[in-house]
């Protein structure tokens, strides 16, 4: 109960005993009202008597515990204690009887509380001022003296009873509080916390540094404080090393985190790094524990934290940056487009030589493709902020598919490639985003048209498997090389080898696939052997995603580590597959 603020051992002590004996006083003031005053003034009296009792003791006791101030109440305490002496020696009779002997008493309590010799004169000119007043006693009203009696007795032995307790700490001074002083000469050396903890792991007792390192009073780790205040997390790991500690390990470490009062932020919990050290103390069933601030932790959470920043900064820049040149290239490029096409209609009249249409072709169909790469790194990075919303329709899919088909017909037949359909009769419809859908549809296809030799064939299946619609893409192309699956699906990769070097493309399009797959709560998985094809199935629900917005953390699936699926001989050019 002592006050936080009480930081030296000795003052510390002395509030302690004094708290105590204003605690125990009243009940001794008890006995002695109930034999002493209860015959001459009644029990209305002595039951007053008993309530101011407990009621200054007490009060006194509450002010020093509150304040941390003794000086005040200490000399209104020495004031009334005697006034309260020469009382019940009056009325147990006088001098002469066996309540005189707790005359004695004040000088002890004042030596016991205050230590010094001053204090013990104090306590004695008390007592004798308390024995001087009782030829004046009697002319106090309504009070008379009772006869002595051998059961007054009782009341010196009462006090005296309470003597032997505090005489043994007397003769052993080290015992009533080794752990506090040894604490208090450690923590003057390094900058930590020092706690002695029971055999269970209960803290017995802690030191002040708590208030600067834990922002926590002592008293509140006492008992099971501290073990409520670890997080779960780490409960296990400082169990543990308890329990090694008991089986008679010397020493233990461990890193932890302890949760601090809130610091103002808006965090729920404030979890700090701390550095345990258990250690074996003087006696056998109790430990110390070495509680100090984590350094490394706190420097490297500053530096992740100052990284994260900086990366929120650079996606923020990336973005504007996206979006602004987007928006400048989009803009000359409808042009260059526009009146690309009113030369090649020949709507202000004929080219005088072929090759100027032919040129004029060849910068409509730049510009188109450029506006398709701008539009696509646009997507991309719009799926990858979370800033491409959906929104879910429903449709046929095979009209999907028709569309898809429509548009990358000419592509196709400029190779010679059979551009087939496989849509199965349960398709139907699906519930999604159109626009989604066919982009997936046209980017898979595209790829497939590009990477298949003159001649092949690219298929377009699609059925329904419970609520859901897998489709799919297949094609007789190149295939994919083992080494070349784990940059499938990067934006700007495209995979390198002396054959598929000679064609085009920014590598965006199968990261817009797997975006769009994502955004629809899809699956995307990819098989493939090189030289014999390579097959993009894609699973989508067919009632749509669970949400219309895609969750900000999901982010765009990643492409987990390839796995091989070899023949049944263990040819280690088997099929490759790929789920995202």
């Amino acid at each position: 109960m002592v006050h936080p603020t009480i930081t030296a051992g000795g003052e510390r002590l002395r509030q302690r005993r004094f708290i105590g004996v204003m605690l125990a006083a009243p009940f001794l003031a008890a006995g002695a009202a109930v034999t002493l005053v209860t015959s001459s003034l009644g029990a209305a009296v002595t039951i007053a008597a008993i309530f101011a009792a407990f009621g200054f003791c007490w009060f006194a006791a509450l002010l020093v515990a509150a304040s941390g101030r003794m000086a005040l109440a200490g000399q209104a305490a020495l004031v009334l204690g005697g006034l309260a002496l020469g009382t019940a020696i009056f009325a147990a009779g006088g001098p002469a009887s066996p309540v005189a002997l707790l005359a004695l008493a004040l000088p002890f309590e004042t030596w016991w509380i205050g230590g010094s010799r001053r204090a013990v004169y104090w306590g004695a000119l008390s007592a004798l001022g308390a024995v001087l007043l009782q030829p004046f006693a009697g002319s106090l009203p309504p009070l008379a003296p009772a006869g002595i009696a051998a059961w007054h007795w009782l009341l010196p032995l009462a006090w005296a009873s309470t003597l032997i307790p505090r005489l043994n700490s007397l003769r052993n001074p080290a015992g009533t509080q080794p752990a506090s002083l040894a604490g208090d000469r450690l923590e003057d050396i390094i900058d930590a916390v020092v706690l002695r903890l029971g055999r269970h792991g209960e803290v017995l007792d802690a030191s002040a540094k708590a208030r600067t390192i834990l922002r926590l009073q002592p008293e509140l780790l006492f008992g099971t404080g501290l073990f409520e205040r670890i997080h779960l997390a780490d409960r296990v790991d400082y169990l543990s090393a308890l329990a090694d500690m008991r089986d008679g390990a010397a020493m233990r470490r461990i890193d932890l985190r302890i949760r601090l009062p809130r610091d103002g932020s808006a965090a729920a919990d404030n979890f700090q790094p701390f550095r345990l050290q258990l250690m074996r103390g003087e006696q056998q069933d109790a430990f110390t524990l070495l509680l100090s601030e984590n350094d490394d932790v706190a420097a490297l959470r500053e530096e992740l934290a100052a990284a994260n920043e900086t990366a929120a900064e650079a996606e923020v820049a990336k973005g504007r940056f996206l979006a602004v040149v987007s928006h400048e290239l989009r803009t000359p490029l409808n042009a260059i487009i526009g009146f690309s096409d009113m030369l090649l209609h020949e709507m202000f009249g004929p080219f005088k030589d072929p090759r100027q249409k032919e040129y004029v072709s060849l910068v409509r169909d730049s510009g188109q493709h450029l506006l398709g790469v701008v539009s696509s790194i646009l997507d991309v990075s719009r799926i990858e902020a979370g800033a491409y919303s959906t929104e879910p329709e429903p449709f046929r899919f095979v009209e999907a598919v028709d569309m898809c088909r429509s548009m990358m017909r000419l592509q196709a037949e400029a190779k010679n490639i059979g551009l087939a359909a496989q849509i199965a009769p349960d398709a139907g419809e699906i519930n999604a985003d159109r626009r989604a859908v066919q982009q997936i549809l046209i980017n898979l296809v595209s790829n497939a048209i590009k990477f298949t030799p003159d001649g092949g064939n690219v298929v377009v299946g699609a059925k329904r498997v419970g609520s859901r619609l897998h489709f799919w893409v297949s094609d007789t192309g190149i295939g994919i090389a083992e080494e070349d699956f784990a940059n499938l699906g990067k934006p700007f990769m495209q995979i390198q080898n002396d054959y598929t070097r000679r064609f085009e493309g920014t590598g965006l399009g199968l990261s817009l696939v797997k975006g769009l797959v994502a955004l629809h709560d899809g699956t995307m998985s990819i098989e493939s052997m090189p030289g014999e094809g390579t097959t993009v199935t894609i699973s989508l629900p067919v009632n749509g995603p669970k949400g219309h917005s895609r969750d900000k953390d999901s982010g765009v699936l990643a492409i987990p580590a390839v796995k091989t699926k070899g023949h049944a001989k263990g040819d280690r050019n088997g099929s490759l597959r790929k789920t995202a």
